[in-house]
């Protein structure tokens, strides 16, 4: 191939189309358990989180209801995914030979926010989230109806594996996935660029701004316990029990539980199997849609 402008422009549309049909044919799971919150500055302060409102008959004027403000912050990080190809590999026209590293760009950036999210799940037991606990936790402070402060529990205990049980049919998710870019495929490919001049090497790449956070902890519960028909059980009645403030009931209703490919088996027969090991009716059987993950191993 012939080195010139043209030609190098041809051959960016075409990596980029290569990089895009690999992306769209990318499976991902991060939007069954986050938020995608679009952000316009280097970072977004959700004050709002934590806040639950009731109603009331409407007797006399309204009432304003004043609710505490959060400053939990998410600042946006840069991201970036970077591959060479060669100046003789184009003029030789073997440029073939780096299709599959360009589709893994693609897979690469579609599974990127997988990584992070999943991630940010398993790092809930030490991770703080808008109320200044651990997103796991044992004792969120949660302001009773009497206006005293109580104490409500998230994480089941246990020093196992962990396994997690979440309420993705809300508004708000347990967790945010913030986008202040997303991501782009991009060149430096000109004959004045450094890489080219000193190295015969034409770059591309991807690159995005953005972050994960966390959202409501009422909205997910942990465990380290054995998952078993006991620890599922105890940990969907703490979900539903699960009030805010002024003591609210948050209609909390469990849907997905989130386990390592280790725990699969076990999910399964939870949450499918039509009699338990003992031979009676399973009362879990499709309680909750079941997510296997591996970026949870």
């Amino acid at each position: 191939m012939i080195i010139n402008q043209s030609n190098l422009a041809a051959l960016m549309v075409g990596f980029k189309m290569i990089f895009q049909k690999a992306f769209e044919g990318t499976p991902s799971d991060w939007e069954k358990i986050a938020m995608l919150v679009p952000s316009t500055t280097a970072k977004e302060v959700y004050a709002w989180l934590g806040k639950t409102t009731r109603f009331r008959e409407w007797i006399g004027d309204r009432q304003i209801q004043n609710l505490e403000s959060h400053d939990f912050s998410i600042k946006n990080k840069p991201w970036e995914n970077t591959v060479g190809v060669n100046r003789e590999a184009i003029e030789d026209d073997t440029i073939g030979l780096y299709t599959p590293t360009l589709a893994q760009l693609g897979q690469d950036a579609k599974q990127h926010p997988d990584e992070m999210i999943f991630a940010l799940l398993a790092a809930g037991f030490t991770g703080l989230c808008y109320d200044g606990q651990y997103f796991f936790d044992t004792d969120h402070p949660v302001k009773n109806a009497d206006g005293t402060i109580g104490s409500v529990s998230n994480f089941g205990g246990g020093a196992g594996a962990a396994w997690y049980l979440l309420d993705t049919s809300k508004v708000v998710k347990p967790l945010i996935y913030q986008v202040r870019k997303d991501y782009s495929f991009v060149s430096m490919d000109k004959e004045t660029d450094d890489n080219v001049f000193n190295r015969k090497e034409y770059v591309y790449g991807v690159d995005a701004r953005s972050n994960v956070g966390y959202g409501l902890w009422q909205m997910a519960y942990a465990s380290k316990n054995t998952l078993d028909a006991t620890s599922y059980g105890a940990a969907r009645a703490a979900m539903m029990n699960v009030k805010g403030d002024n003591g609210k009931p948050l209609g909390v209703k469990p849907t997905l539980l989130v386990v390592p490919p280790n725990m699969e088996k076990i999910a399964l027969e939870l949450l499918q199997a039509e009699k338990n090991a003992s031979g009676a009716t399973n009362i879990y059987q499709n309680t909750a849609q079941l997510l296997v993950t591996s970026w949870l191993s």
